[in-house]
């Protein structure tokens, strides 16, 4: 693809191997199949014009590159995952999308229509970043740090509505009076936005509660988020890995 022809939608994928919670997760196995395969596969099936790996680690770009894909070498020291396609973003892509999404690469069961609906929102240019929920709905998930917790401004019910985000957390406060989802770990940003996002120091929530996403809203960022009827797992332990080959050799199996 020439320059002149850079794609209008760029979606990025951030991972590296050194995990805290989860070492070399990237290239565990689910079905005989590295874990960033399966995302970058689903991807793949999704209505973006291009789909690029952003990682400092040379053996999860060999994968990428031996099914024919982009994987991009990164650099060692980004703090988050959006400095990280932000990288890929201005170098690679010389700052020509539109818009990029970054999809963390540790949903492997995630369902490309997800990334379609985000797409088509992000479009409209409403808002600075869109992302997605799902519905919590189960004891565990909501006192599980590791399921992180979106709230927002209106009750999004529907596939055709989003609401603005008003906060991200990991534990639900007992003064949380609006309406609480499971937060999916996608981004939609409109290429202004995520010049804004990168040019940002790192702020006081951001640090503490260990989520990204606080940055652009305390800086007074418009979030986005729409809800999808599918609670794609993330995985960032093994009993989350566990979990997942369950489920994905089940499905699979039907």
């Amino acid at each position: 693809m020439s320059r002149t022809n850079m794609s209008k939608i760029a979606l990025i994928i951030p991972t590296r191997l050194d995990a805290k919670r989860l070492p070399n997760k990237p290239l565990k196995l689910i079905n005989n199949k590295e874990m960033i395969l399966h995302v970058y596969d689903l991807a793949k099936k999704s209505r973006v014009d291009e789909v690029l790996v952003a990682t400092p680690d040379e053996a999860i770009a060999q994968k990428i590159k031996n099914k024919g894909g982009k994987a991009i070498i990164t650099k060692t020291s980004h703090q988050t995952g959006t400095d990280r396609i932000y990288e890929v973003f201005k170098n690679e892509l010389k700052g020509e999308p539109d818009f990029i999404i970054n999809l963390q690469g540790d949903m492997p069961n995630l369902d490309p229509s997800a990334i379609n609906y985000l797409v088509d929102h992000i479009k409209k240019k409403n808002c600075d970043i869109a992302t997605l929920a799902s519905k919590l709905d189960n004891e565990k998930d909501k006192s599980d740090r590791n399921v992180v917790k979106v709230s927002t401004k209106e009750k999004i019910i529907k596939n055709d509505k989003f609401s603005a985000a008003l906060d991200f957390s990991r534990v639900i406060e007992n003064n949380i009076s609006n309406f609480i989802y499971h937060h999916i770990g996608i981004y939609a940003f409109t290429n202004k936005a995520l010049l804004r996002y990168v040019s940002l120091e790192r702020t006081k929530l951001e640090t503490e509660r260990g989520l990204e996403q606080l940055r652009a809203l305390e800086n007074k960022m418009k979030i986005d988020v729409g809800y999808v009827d599918q609670s794609p797992l993330s995985v960032d332990t093994e009993n989350d890995l566990i979990e997942i080959k369950k489920l994905m050799e089940r499905n699979v199996k039907n």
